[in-house]
């Protein structure tokens, strides 16, 4: 499937809390946290750890789930906090109330909420999004990053062209022995830009299986041959031959459309 090419911006990212770091392209190298070989010679690796936005807590950030309840605290606070159910960012209430039209006072989106769940919480980032039309948002954990544990996230599609809303993440805790620590500058989030057709019923119902090797034609052996046996067959191949491939084939393409061709 090719997208065709995306509307300039494919994303805006608004930003409510003032204190949150702006999104960042992700970094194809996970922050140089990647093996080096990665990097080099793994395009599959580096394309899915640099597809999309790094975004970030609007603070640093601690909570504790004791089993029952959880406690928040970021600086500033005197003291771990009860989540019942959701608190919000320190004096976002009254920014927001100043900015926003007059029938709007009292709507600013809660900073952390305890979900229905045991251990579950969701944490707003500070920021809304809009995509271009027909593009959604993945926003999911960030791809081959390391985060400091204790906690798991969902992952969702929004379809941030039609919904306008705070860009948040839900996600549940894990231990109870300590509190689990979310740096500032830290991404919290990945967000993906996917065609609203990549997800489609039709789509994801268009698969198909070849249920042996009796089932593969001429042209699949010899694109396996292609593939994996007559590279392995050169003494003298150079490594990374793949990565060299696929970076030639997207220069000068959509970035968005080569990632979901």
């Amino acid at each position: 499937m090719q997208a065709s090419p995306p509307a300039s911006p494919i994303v805006r990212f608004y930003r409510l809390i003032d204190a949150a770091r702006p999104p960042q392209r992700a970094d194809r190298s996970a922050a140089g946290t990647l093996p080096t070989r990665a990097y080099r010679y793994c395009e599959a690796v580096s394309a899915a750890t640099g597809f999309g936005w790094w975004v970030f807590p609007p603070a640093g950030l601690k909570l504790i789930w004791d089993g029952t309840d959880i406690f928040w605290f970021m600086d500033g606070l005197p003291d771990f906090l009860p989540l019942v159910p959701a608190a919000q960012f320190p004096h976002q209430s009254a920014r927001f109330d100043a900015a926003a039209p007059e029938d709007l006072a009292g709507c600013s989106p809660p900073f952390l909420t305890a979900l229905p769940e045991p251990g579950a919480v969701q944490i707003w980032t500070g920021l809304m999004a809009r995509t271009a039309p027909g593009w959604s948002l993945l926003l999911r954990a960030p791809a081959n990053l390391p985060h400091p544990g204790g906690y798991v996230q969902w992952e969702g599609i929004v379809e941030t062209d039609r919904w306008f809303g705070p860009l948040f993440t839900n996600l549940r805790l894990t231990r109870t022995d300590r509190p689990v620590v979310f740096d500032a500058d830290l991404p919290l989030l990945l967000a993906q830009p996917v065609p609203r057709a990549a997800y489609a019923e039709a789509t994801l119902a268009a698969e198909a299986l070849v249920p042996g090797m009796d089932g593969f034609t001429a042209a699949d052996w010899a694109d396996y041959h292609r593939t994996i046996v007559a590279p392995a067959a050169d003494p003298d191949r150079a490594p990374g031959r793949y990565a060299v491939a696929a970076r030639k084939r997207g220069r000068g393409a959509c970035p968005f459309a080569a990632a979901t061709a």
